[in-house]
């Protein structure tokens, strides 16, 4: 027996099913949609009438085709109503944005921890920098849907609970806790909130809001102190069984190889990060800092020997990685995101070599490399991206944590 939960379940599927056709082809008609998702014309009329209502939808102009009778009106997603909110929880600060249902930024805003190994501390100033941004005047006109977060570290997307962030020290953080609590009494209190891995989130920007079409499977590649993965396979997110896909970072690359922060050797974290870049160029005894990697990036950039030495030997190691991973998923394309990619070519290019001398070994058409559509503002942008993702998709069994 279908019961009343049930039926708007089944409801909300149908109308996010319309929102998403559209996203895919824009400028469909109510005719057109009814025919292509096999719901009745009655049934579309009155769900795209209420998607109008909501600020999903809107309504083109009609063509002019010069075919007798009424012209079918166009409808496309509307970016003037409704807002989406994303934060990067950084290594050392967090990155929030507001963009519509299109994936166009309205505001944006940096904030600088002041002492990153502080998790509440942290998670209390992104909280409130998305309450203030959500105040914002560009969000003036418009509806917050829901808010996505994306962490450097392994989350647990069911509950929000992050498990461990290696480069930030944090273990055992329930973030979604904390981010409701400070959330209480403001515009964003009860909004659906979700969090996820920050290559994985930087992914569902890609998937979402690049505009690209026939790039699935896609991986994205986040390749900064460490380094991890965002897998999308058939429109959706591979995350495994207790959220570990996309731990590529903790691939073995080279059999007791440099010893890597998990305990293990020769680990792709401990080859291709930006922290096994410093340790190659200015040994292991050197503490980590924020001036250490300023002072690679402008070493590597005016070619001093051991700078450019490291970056080269972590870009082959990169491509090792990308074979891997092309044997593995057979993706259409492989996006390279992250802090490295301000090495640029230098760090890039002797990665797509390897990976193309492995290619025409075998004979066989390498996957596309490129760079993210939003440079720094990747994961931010991904946050937005996926509650856009999982609003649109009622039925997945990952829920708001």
């Amino acid at each position: 027996m279908i019961v009343a939960g049930d039926q708007q379940l089944l409801k909300q599927i149908n109308r996010m099913a319309l929102v998403r056709q559209l996203c895919s082809q824009p400028g469909m008609s109510r005719a057109a949609l009814a025919e292509t998702v096999g719901l009745t014309k009655s049934t579309i009329s009155l769900l795209v009438r209420e998607l109008l209502d909501e600020g999903w939808l809107i309504e083109e102009e009609p063509g002019i085709t010069g075919a007798l009778g009424r012209r079918a009106t166009p409808l496309q997603l509307d970016g003037s109503r409704l807002a989406l909110l994303g934060a990067d929880l950084g290594i050392s600060g967090a990155r929030v944005v507001a963009t519509n249902l299109l994936g166009e930024v309205l505001a944006e805003r940096e904030l600088p921890y002041a002492d990153p190994q502080d998790s509440t501390a942290c998670l209390a100033l992104t909280a409130g920098g998305l309450v203030q941004l959500a105040d914002d005047a560009a969000l003036a006109e418009h509806s917050v849907l829901g808010i996505g977060i994306g962490v450097h570290g392994v989350v647990d997307d069911a509950s929000g609970m992050l498990h461990i962030a290696p480069h930030l020290g944090w273990r055992n953080v329930d973030v979604a806790a904390q981010l409701r609590d400070s959330f209480v009494g403001s515009a964003l209190d009860g909004l659906p909130l979700f969090i996820q891995n920050e290559a994985n989130v930087a992914a569902l920007a890609e998937l979402e809001f690049s505009g690209q079409s026939g790039t699935d499977p896609l991986i994205y590649l986040s390749i900064g102190y460490g380094v991890g993965a965002g897998i999308i396979v058939n429109g959706r997110l591979l995350t495994g069984l207790s959220g570990f896909a996309g731990e590529v970072g903790h691939t073995i690359l080279q059999q007791n190889g440099p010893a890597c922060s998990c305990g293990r050797r020769g680990c792709a974290d401990a080859l291709i990060g930006l922290q096994a870049m410093m340790d190659d160029a200015y040994g292991t005894h050197h503490t980590s800092t924020p001036e250490q990697l300023e002072r690679l990036f402008m070493q590597a950039e005016a070619g001093d020997t051991a700078a450019t030495q490291a970056v080269t030997a972590a870009g082959r190691n990169l491509g090792v990685l990308l074979n891997n991973l092309w044997a593995a998923f057979d993706p259409m394309a492989i996006v390279i995101g992250g802090g490295a990619l301000r090495l640029g070519e230098r760090f890039v290019a002797p990665g797509r070599q390897v990976l193309d001398d492995y290619a025409n070994a075998a004979r066989l058409p390498a996957p596309a490399i490129r760079t993210p559509h939003f440079g720094p503002n990747s994961i931010a942008i991904g946050g937005a991206a996926m509650a856009r993702h999982y609003l649109m998709r009622p039925a997945l069994t990952t829920l708001p944590a």
